[in-house]
């Protein structure tokens, strides 16, 4: 099991950045679902704790639960709806990564949700034909950020071609209006909410990539705030720690001087000949005891 999770996360901080995405949205997809299971067997209804993390369509309900704007592009309540979002997220996302940087799409994800739930927001509390709805409707899921990387590669690309099974080759700019037109569409049917979301990524996307035409990469401000609050965590993380001096039990027994330096020396050479492999043969090449002493050696 440890190694396991140790693969886990090795395979995250190597994988590039549509996959780092993936795994947070799966991994709070699980975590939701365990939870809401054990409170299941206890007869408990986890629903109004769920809700804290979903964005919800009135304003004043929303002023107090204001991280929402940012859970709820993760949160996921059926499986479908997550599988279909994370394989839009996976195949839009490696064709964005040929045009722009993976800082950019970092951002991209955000400035999508950002604008989707502000437009979602906007028109549930402004539009007469929402208002029995807006005190109990809720937004969640991945979608907004997902179109906004799709809108953002299309308006980049828009005559690139993509297979899309039983339809052939297609161009991005037609597949975007295609997602567009959708959703003007549905704007008032039963989803209305996650429609009018994806409008709002998309035109996050659109603002992007055309800043991005005049060399300005308006997710700036927010791979800033991120950074920030990496390392911030990672001061904390980092920061030392006064430890009380531990108890010793000494036997008859103690280490020889010479001892120490033997097993410190043929640990040594265990890593150099771990990492000329890795040089010589890449990361795929090393077994599971080999990954798991270099992933202990980067932590001393």
């Amino acid at each position: 099991m440890g190694n396991f999770f140790t693969n886990l996360r090795q395979t995250y901080q190597q994988g590039r950045m549509p996959m780092r995405f993936i795994y947070m949205n799966v991994g709070v997809f699980i975590l939701t679902f365990l939870f809401q299971t054990l409170l299941l067997l206890f007869n408990l209804n986890g629903e109004e704790i769920i809700r804290l993390f979903e964005l919800p369509a009135w304003i004043q309900r929303f002023l107090y639960q204001p991280w929402s704007l940012i859970t709820y592009m993760f949160m996921h309540t059926e499986i479908l709806h997550l599988l279909f979002n994370m394989l839009w997220l996976y195949w839009f996302g490696q064709l964005f990564l040929y045009f722009y940087s993976e800082r950019s799409f970092c951002g991209l994800y955000f400035l999508g949700g950002l604008c989707g739930g502000f437009l979602y927001m906007l028109f549930y509390n402004i539009f007469p034909y929402f208002s029995l709805a807006v005190y109990t409707s809720y937004l969640l899921g991945a979608s907004a950020s997902v179109l906004a990387i799709t809108v953002a590669t299309a308006v980049r690309e828009p005559d690139f071609r993509v297979r899309l099974l039983f339809f052939g080759d297609i161009r991005l700019k037609y597949i975007a209006l295609a997602m567009v037109g959708l959703d003007l569409l549905l704007m008032t049917s039963g989803n209305a909410g996650g429609h009018i979301a994806h409008l709002g990524g998309a035109l996050g996307g659109l603002w992007f990539a055309l800043g991005m035409q005049k060399g300005h990469d308006i997710t700036g401000w927010i791979n800033y705030i991120i950074d920030k609050t990496v390392d911030l965590f990672s001061w904390f993380s980092k920061r030392p720690k006064r430890k009380k001096p531990k108890m010793k039990v000494h036997y008859n027994f103690r280490e020889k001087d010479y001892d120490y330096n033997a097993r410190k020396k043929a640990r040594s050479e265990e890593i150099d000949h771990i990492l000329d492999k890795l040089k010589k043969s890449g990361y795929g090449s090393l077994t599971t005891e080999e990954k798991k002493s270099l992933f202990d050696a980067s932590k001393q």
